[in-house]
């Protein structure tokens, strides 16, 4: 009787246990599913020229601004390409950033600083780095690729009265700053919400806000406005896109290192 009674719990032991797993399974590819059709929304835009406005705030709410262009293109198999060129005030201007953001493999980042008149390759070990004193790391500023993360949707949330899914989405590069990503994305066109950064020790390091999105082309969401705000140091740093038009006369000859510092 003993034995059947061990035999009995052992069983329902191993049902929990597989029906646990297949809930982390399903829960594993709905986060998949929904991070693929984000993707697949957004595929097809070509190529763009922003003018943005940086506001960097302190802690005490001091706010410094700075003026920037932002060139980036789409490839086909591939990450996208950017080129970030500030454009005031003084003591950043010239300073240029390049971008290729990769599928498989490891994002390559350039930076031109005008007073070392010398251009630094970002190693793949800094890209936890702020990205230009600015709240942002360097491996914000890449393109997002479904491949670079794993997945798992958690539930659904509203924000700013948006029905949004919850994902969680883990880096799987290398020397990310970060253990986790907790993102919403709206149901009604897979546009982000909000992002959530954990940093290595899994506390929330910094919160993402996209706000007040525009339509390009019929298809292509863009955010008027990206707030980042860290909250262990209390320093906020916003993006906001003054001006920006789709399919002028970029190429990739124009996404070189060689020419970063004439850049403008």
């Amino acid at each position: 009787m003993k034995y059947i009674s061990l035999v009995l719990l052992a069983s329902f032991i191993s049902i929990i246990a597989f029906k646990g797993i297949a809930a982390e399974n399903e829960a594993s590819l709905k986060g998949l599913e929904i991070a693929k059709e984000r993707k697949a929304r957004d595929r097809g835009w070509n190529n763009s020229e922003s003018e943005v406005l940086m506001v960097l705030r302190n802690a005490q709410g001091q706010k410094a601004n700075r003026k920037l262009t932002v060139k980036s293109m789409e490839l086909a198999n591939d990450g996208d390409k950017s080129l970030t060129v500030f454009q005031s005030p003084r003591d950043v201007k010239g300073t240029a950033f390049l971008s290729f953001s990769h599928v498989f493999d490891a994002d390559e980042q350039w930076i031109y600083l005008p007073a070392l008149k010398r251009v630094k390759r970002i190693a793949s070990k800094n890209k936890s780095g702020p990205f230009v004193g600015s709240e942002f790391a360097f491996e914000d500023m890449t393109s997002f690729e479904v491949e670079k993360f794993s997945y798992k949707y958690v539930g659904d949330d509203t924000v700013n009265g948006e029905a949004c899914f919850v994902l969680e989405q883990t880096p799987q590069y290398d020397f990310s700053g970060y253990t986790l990503q907790k993102v919403w994305i709206d149901k009604s066109h897979y546009r982000v919400y909000k992002t959530e950064f954990y940093d290595r020790k899994g506390a929330l390091l910094k919160v993402l806000e996209l706000k007040d999105y525009k339509l390009y082309k019929d298809k292509y969401w863009r955010p008027s406005r990206s707030d980042m705000r860290n909250v262990q140091t209390r320093k906020s740093t916003a993006l906001i896109t003054e001006n920006m038009v789709f399919d002028t006369d970029l190429s990739e000859s124009d996404f070189n290192k060689n020419s970063l510092k004439r850049a403008r």
